[in-house]
């Protein structure tokens, strides 16, 4: 189906905490003032999987945003950018893998992980970029980081979240666009988009029984005697504030710096030789 020029978006946001849920308001208002746009919050999910399920049942929009409520968007191109890329895809995101191995979207490291998010942490802000290569979008992709997740209605209709399975706060994201994939979907992930993220998610007790029923569920999909990474691994850099990081975020910076720490990366992994009297 062909996606108008000029789509109804449709903002569903699960949030408990006023403040938080103001300030995302304000942000997808901003970058969808040349658009027609609705914010959904629903403020008493039962998990994230229900929530946006039922913001999706409210949702009108030709182009529906499952989006955290602890992220800032910088780029007022946004709308444009996403309206357009949804002629070409299904589902696009921020952060994801071409090849979906385990419990979360990067357990597979290098080189299948795509994408750009920058995190606070406290008074520090962190960018961590994983494989600008293919900017400024990564086709073919398995599976999506769920800070925000942006789908064409009726592929997210024909998917929808499992929250008879992911009754919790995790795998919710893993398991709707990596089931996306697996229907036939074309999944995507944007590298041009300035993101800031007021968290780096938690994988503790919980991400870890919900990851047992994730892998249940795909074990059929997921390829045997893979080498997953136990934490996630790519470029990083703290910078001094967002204006640094607006600068920073441009196709010849990534590429520049990808390319050094890649350098370093095999440095790292090359053996020094031995010295001259033991040889």
């Amino acid at each position: 189906m062909k996606m108008s020029r000029n789509p109804l978006f449709s903002v569903i946001v699960c949030s408990i905490d006023p403040l938080k849920f103001t300030q995302v308001n304000l942000c997808y208002k901003r970058v969808f003032s040349n658009f027609p746009h609705e914010i959904i919050g629903i403020h008493d999910a039962r998990s994230l999987a229900e929530g946006y399920n039922r913001g999706l049942r409210r949702a009108r929009g030709d182009i529906v945003i499952f989006s955290h409520d602890d992220i800032l968007i910088l780029d007022s191109d946004f709308g444009q950018k996403i309206s357009h890329r949804m002629q070409n895809f299904d589902i696009l995101g921020f952060a994801g893998t071409r090849l979906v191995i385990a419990e979360s979207w990067w357990c597979a490291g290098f080189p299948w992980l795509f994408g750009a998010i920058a995190h606070i942490f406290g008074k520090t802000l962190s960018l961590n970029v994983w494989n600008p290569e293919l900017w400024p979008v990564a086709d073919d992709i398995q599976g999506l980081d769920g800070l925000c997740i942006m789908a064409r209605r009726e592929v997210a209709e024909e998917i929808g979240f499992d929250e008879s399975t992911f009754d919790g706060f995790h795998l919710y994201d893993l398991d709707f666009s990596f089931s996306a994939w697996r229907a036939g979907k074309k999944l995507g992930v944007c590298c041009d988009i300035p993101v800031i993220h007021a968290s780096m998610g938690g994988y503790g007790k919980e991400h870890a029984h919900y990851g047992r029923l994730f892998i249940e569920k795909h074990k059929d999909a997921l390829p045997a005697n893979s080498t997953k990474i136990d934490r996630i691994t790519g470029m990083a850099a703290n910078l001094s504030d967002y204006r640094a990081l607006r600068t920073i975020w441009r196709e010849d910076a990534f590429r520049r710096s990808w390319i050094a720490f890649q350098r370093r990366k095999l440095s790292a992994s090359t053996p020094e030789s031995p010295p001259a009297e033991a040889r």
